[in-house]
Order: structure tokens, then sequence, then C-alpha cells
């Protein structure tokens, strides 16, 4: 078929050429009237400089229905280069000679009307999709120009959809649409704000703007499906647009156009992310000064196997460190990164996994021994609320004992620095987990005020999409038909992604001096409630029940705002702030952990609790906490 296009174009070049030629060797009635051997003379010539020119400068072996600028272009080059070489054939051949002027309107009059027909070509195949008459008869006319059968109005049925944005990322999805023949989707008018283009049309497809594209008007045009193709959107906006159109029965779809940074520029419809759901700018904390903190280092990850370790593992692969080891007591979590990592990379990443756990001192001493890790980023510890309230004595030991032990091995083997991975529970904490993990808090801080390794904390609030979140939980609840289980309707929490999180910690750990604690300004707080509502009507699926099942053991019903803008000082970045904490000193952390080591050795969760509860002085009972907000 591709063969049969290309010289059914050729054969409407000649007929181009001939209508040219007839006009201007035939019918010229000037005073360099040509004889009939002379027209023959100059067609010949002129058809052999003209179609070899366009002939090697592969102009019929261009898609031209797909064609750019640049196809048109290249074809003025090769008629030039073709002119050219008649102008110089016809000057020293011993023929009947025309004028230049004559010669240069032949060549001109060809070339524009071989212009016209690939603009014909063009126009009438990507707007023959529409089911107007106006579209029907340029599929007509480009099934003619393509050498199909006219009388086939069989026709593929595409889903129509109404484009968010008629800027470039969504002229760009019109473009593909209308171009690829394969696609599901047709574009049947686009929605915008701008009032240079509402009103007019791009590629045929009329511009509207939001008031005018109506619910009626969309169901006139059959539109099925609405794409977001506007990156840039407010948060606020794109909120407010999604509730309207999610609430009169449309299948929202984002596109992804790609960018100098996307990789492969892969581009694609797609449902709405999770993460998405939180409707706000994803943060970017990275920069080049992390970037280069962190190359040609050897970097250890305690926890490279979890949700936020693995992460960092695959943000630090990007800046090219010397070497980079992942250290997780779960093997198939670190397996699945390690493989990730070997097919992204090759031998282009010096990568090692170690399998032990950061309470085993012996094992985590061979790892040092054997790495001299410069940087050393802990991200190992057990984090589930609930398993935490029943299991106090693992939380401590792993937990608190364990950064102990990778503290201590830090200064031991000289590393450069030490970057705490933390959580926004920790802030006044009301369970276990929380409150093991302010006790990190104090252990690092401590040791930056008498140690010679640069210590850092970075504290973060929950973050989509990791182990044992709410995301994953949701999304198995809905596919089973429900029902949706969360604890209590009025809890709200603060959200961030992995990658901002990850990245986050990169970063705050390479802008430390010593011993800061680096806090997030999240933004505003989302309701549990309003995301699992969010996610049963993104998923599709009707009549799922969401369920109160009540607070859990140590939960409470919101976390602490993390930035308090007037209690924090500020960074580089307007996004990370530094919390103002005293550090304690040696012999009160020693004092404080020996009442603990004590507590763990009785086997007693309640009495490891208690003794948790006096090292933490801000750890409070979650009744307290939560009978005090709901009176407010």
């Amino acid at each position: 078929m591709t063969k049969n296009i290309r010289w059914m174009l050729v054969f409407y070049d000649m007929g181009v050429y001939a209508i040219a030629a007839l006009l201007l060797l035939a019918f010229y009635a000037g005073d360099d009237k040509l004889s009939v051997r002379g027209i023959f003379e100059q067609a010949i010539i002129s058809i052999i400089c003209i179609f070899a020119a366009r002939i090697i400068g592969n102009i019929y072996g261009q898609v031209w229905r797909y064609g750019g600028i640049q196809c048109y272009i290249r074809l003025l080059f090769t008629d030039f280069a073709g002119f050219l070489a008649y102008l110089c054939l016809e000057s020293i051949l011993p023929i009947q000679h025309i004028t230049f002027g004559r010669l240069l309107s032949l060549v001109s009059l060809n070339l524009l009307g071989a212009l016209a027909i690939r603009m014909v070509y063009r126009y009438a195949y990507k707007c023959g999709n529409h089911d107007t008459v106006k579209g029907k008869i340029l599929l007509a006319l480009f099934r003619i120009f393509s050498g199909l059968e006219v009388g086939n109005d069989k026709d593929i049925q595409k889903i129509k959809v109404a484009i968010i944005g008629a800027g470039r990322v969504g002229v760009g999805l019109a473009e593909e649409l209308l171009n690829n023949s394969e696609a599901s989707y047709t574009p049947r008018c686009f929605i915008d704000i701008s009032k240079e283009k509402v009103g007019r049309e791009i590629h045929s497809i009329p511009v509207y703007s939001e008031d005018e594209a109506t619910l009626r008007k969309l169901d006139e045009l059959e539109v099925q499906e609405i794409v977001f193709a506007i990156p840039s959107m407010d948060a606020e906006k794109k909120k407010e647009l999604y509730d309207y159109y999610k609430k009169a029965g449309y299948k929202l779809k984002v596109y992804d156009f790609p960018t100098v940074y996307a990789v492969g520029g892969k581009r694609h419809l797609r449902e709405f992310d999770v993460e998405e759901l939180l409707f706000r700018k994803p943060l970017a904390v990275a920069d080049e000064r992390t970037n280069d903190y962190y190359k040609d280092k050897v970097v250890l990850i305690t926890g490279g196997g979890g949700s936020i370790g693995s992460e960092l593992c695959r943000q630090l692969a990007k800046m090219a460190p010397k070497q980079l080891i992942i250290l997780d007591i779960y093997e198939n979590g670190a397996y699945d990164v390690q493989q990730e990592l070997k097919i992204a990379y090759g031998d282009n990443l010096n990568l090692q996994v170690e399998i032990a756990s950061i309470t085993n001192r012996k094992a985590m001493e061979r790892v040092f021994e054997t790495y001299h890790p410069q940087i050393v980023i802990n991200a190992a510890a057990h984090k589930h609320v609930p398993l935490m309230e029943h299991n106090c004595i693992e939380a401590i030991e792993n937990n608190i004992f364990g950064t102990k032990v990778v503290v201590e091995l830090c200064e031991e083997y000289g590393a450069e620095r030490f970057m705490m991975v933390s959580t926004d529970k920790a802030v006044n904490p009301t369970n276990v987990m929380g409150a093991t993990k302010r006790m990190c808090e104090m252990i690092v801080q401590s040791a930056s005020t008498h140690g010679k390794v640069k210590y850092s904390i970075t504290r973060f609030g929950n973050v989509l999409g990791s182990a044992g979140s709410v995301i994953p939980l949701f999304k198995r609840q809905i596919a089973k038909g429900g029902p949706v289980t969360i604890t209590d309707k009025r809890i709200i929490r603060y959200f961030m992604t992995i990658p901002e999180a990850s990245q986050l910690v990169l970063q705050s750990g390479a802008i430390a001096n010593n011993g800061e604690l680096f806090v997030l300004d999240m933004g505003k707080p989302v309701k549990i409630m309003d995301l699992a509502e969010n996610m049963i009507r993104l998923s599709g699926v009707h009549g799922v029940e969401i369920v109160e099942t009540g607070l859990r053991p140590g939960e409470k019903l919101y976390e602490e705002l993390l930035v308090k803008t007037e209690e924090l000082d500020k960074t580089s970045n307007s996004m990370i702030f530094i919390e103002r904490d005293r550090a304690l000193s040696a012999e009160e952390i020693d004092t404080r952990l020996d009442a603990l080591e004590k507590a763990c050795e009785t086997g007693d969760d309640l009495a490891a609790k208690e003794a948790l509860r006096s090292a933490v002085p801000t750890f409070k009972r979650p009744e307290e906490v939560n009978k005090k907000v709901a009176n407010q």
C-alpha cells in the first residue's frame, strides 16, 4: 500500500507538471514561442531535472500525511536544485532556448502545484475524522489522493474527547490523534480560557470557553471523555474541573507530554494518578548542588529495599555515585530494586547488596569494614503504627538501638555524613512508632554535638503509595467491590509522594551543616474521607461503601503541622525549614537508653512502653489528644 501511495503521488505530480508545461511551453504566446520539437526538448529536460532532484532528495519517501514544515522546506530545496540543473542544461545544450523568466515561471508554477497537492492531501487526512459533512468530503478527498476506495464509508469507531487546554500540550495531543490512524481517540473540541483562542478553530477543532462548553454542548458533540492537557494548571482549578466533570459522569484522563527531562520522551493518555488526588504540584526539591554532592561518593542506604529506601536508590543512581550499597533485612525488596537498577544502568553503576539487620552489630561492622561508606542514609525502621503498639520491644530494639549501632559505626569508621529518615509522627507522638522515631532524632542530634560525623534528620508526613499506606489498601478494597474502611471520617493527614520524600532527604543531607532537623512544607492537609471518595470515583466502580472502623491503638485524628514558620528557620529551598531543637548531652542519652534496655530485657511490652514514655517526654496518650481535638 505504501508503494502504491508513493507512485500515486508521482502520478499527481506528473499531472501538475503537465498543466504547468501546457501553460508555459505549449500555450505561451510570447516572442520566444517554441516549436513542437522545442516543447518536447524543454519538457524532457525539465522533467528529468525536477524529478531526478526529487528522487535524490527522497521526496517520495516522506510520509506526507504527517509532514511538517521540514518536509515542505525539503521540497523547496530539491526543486531549487532541479531548477539550477535545468538552467545549466538549457543554456549549454543545442536546443531551442527560452527566456530565464519563462523557465523560472515553469519551475515555480510546478512547485506551487506540488505544494498545493500535498497540503490538500494532509488536510484531508487530518480533518477526515470528523463526523460532519465537511469531514466526510475531506475523507473522500483523502481516499482519492491515497488511492483508496471512495465508496467504503465504514470508519473505525473512536472515543470522542474534549481537550482542556488549547496550548502547546493540548494542540500537540490533537495533532497526534489526528495524524495517527491507529489512535483510539478523536478530538471534538478544546476548552480554554484564552480570549485569543475562544471562538476560533485549531486544526478545524472548535475552541470553547468554559461557559460555552456546557454539558449540553458536550453531549451534542458526543464527547465521552475529558482530557486534561494543561500541566501547569492551578491545583484548585484542577480539583474544581475534576469534580465537575466526574460528577457529570465523564471519564477523565491526563495527557503526559514529554519534556526534555522525560525518559524516552514517552507521552500517553492515562488515568489520574493517586498522587494527583492531592491536587497540588509535585514538589521539586532536588537541584544541581544535590547531584554534585553525591557524585563519586560511596553511599550506604539501610532499609534500601523499602518504599523510601528503594526510591532513594533510584534517585542516587542518577547522580553517578562511586558505589551504592543497599542494605536490608528483607531480601525480596533488596533483590527487586537491585534487578531494577541493573536493568537500567548495567555496569555503569557500582551496586552492592547486603542482607543484614541494623541491630546486628557484627554484621554491620563487616559492612562498614568492607565498604567504608562516606554517606550513610538510615531508612531502616519498623513503621506500622498498630503493629508496633503490640510489639513495643521490637520497635525499640530495631528503631532505637538499630539507629544507635549505625551512628556508632559511622563514628568508628570515619563516615562523612549520617542522614536519618524520620516522620511527622515523631512530633508529640501518641504511639510507639512515633515515640521511637523521636528518640532516634534525639540520639542523632546529641551525636552531632560531640561526634566527628556530620548529622542531619529529615522529617516528613505520610507517603502516598508506600507499603502499608492507605492507598494500596483502598485499591485492594475497591477492586473487591468494597467496603472501603477508614478508621474515622474526621482524620486528616499531610501527604507527599515517594519521589518528593526521597528528594527531600537527599537535598537536606547535601545542604546540612551538622545537627539540623529538616521539615518540609507539605501544604494543606488531606481528609482521608475525601481521598477515599476520590479513589472510588477514579476507579469507576459504583456502589462501593465507606465504613468507619474506629481509631486504632496509638492513632490520633490529626498529625501535627510540621511547618510553623514562626518557629522554624528558613533554608535556601523555600519548601525546607529547620526546626529549632535543643540537643541532649551524651550522658542524658545514655541514661535514657540504659532505662530502655533494662525494660526490654524484662520481655514486658507494657514496661517497655512506660520506659519509652519516660525517655520521650512528649509521648502522649492518644485518647488525651483526640479528646482535646474533638472538643475544639
